[in-house]
């Protein structure tokens, strides 16, 4: 005979539970908690993807070095430069907590600009040595690289856009408020001056012919 009142009481209870939380939950949506928490997975999986594609780059560069090496070692200078960059690279530990960090993300994106900039002279260099330039296996290492240059490209700028948007909502009333309830910090983002020019690929045309076959042919 005591059970009926128990049961009223618990079935007000979840009543009020789930009334509560119906509530809460949309007082977050109205605060952009659910669009804070979409767009900081969105810029974890470009942030990943970013570091893949640098990552497939770092794996190019001791193939390329050696390869170079066999044929130009005169230019010493310039390998150990490239190798010097890949390993200022490997040093830094790039964790999710480095998108917490602007002067750790500002260092991350300095070392890779060296290595770009390495690359690039190497391949410069390499013009001088038209054996290394027929060599099988330089050539496909070239084209590996290009291809992963675009790729970078293209990462970073997915990559920039997911930043932009997360802190634009982070700063935004009220979202800005649900932000700093919760922790969520605006990210750094990609520094460079010139995004269009740092993304072109280091690039040398194996197909272009000497200018004094040029001449002959005229």
């Amino acid at each position: 005979m005591y059970d009926q009142p128990t049961d009223g009481r618990g079935r007000t209870l979840r009543i009020l539970t789930g009334f509560l939380l119906f509530v809460t939950a949309l007082i977050l949506t109205g605060c952009g908690y659910n669009a804070i928490q979409a767009e900081d997975e969105q810029v974890k999986a470009s942030w990943s993807e970013v570091l893949n594609q640098y990552q497939r780059r770092a794996d190019l560069v001791p193939n390329l070095v050696n390869t170079v090496k066999g044929y130009a070692n005169q230019e010493k200078e310039v390998l150990l430069k490239v190798t010097e960059a890949r390993a200022q690279v490997g040093a830094i530990r790039a964790t999710p907590d480095l998108l917490s960090d602007p002067q750790a993300f500002a260092k991350f994106e300095s070392a890779q600009g060296q290595l770009t900039s390495s690359l690039s002279r190497l391949l410069v260099v390499s013009e001088n040595y038209p054996q290394l330039k027929s060599d099988a296996n330089f050539r496909d290492l070239q084209a590996q690289l290009e291809g992963t240059e675009n790729r970078i490209a293209v990462a970073r700028t997915r990559y920039i856009r997911a930043v932009q948007q997360y802190n634009s909502t982070v700063r935004s009333f009220p979202s800005n408020l649900t932000a700093k309830a919760f922790g969520y910090q605006e990210k750094p983002n990609f520094s460079v001056a010139n995004e269009e020019e740092i993304s072109k690929p280091p690039r040398v045309d194996f197909g272009a012919a000497p200018a004094s076959a040029g001449g002959a042919n005229n």
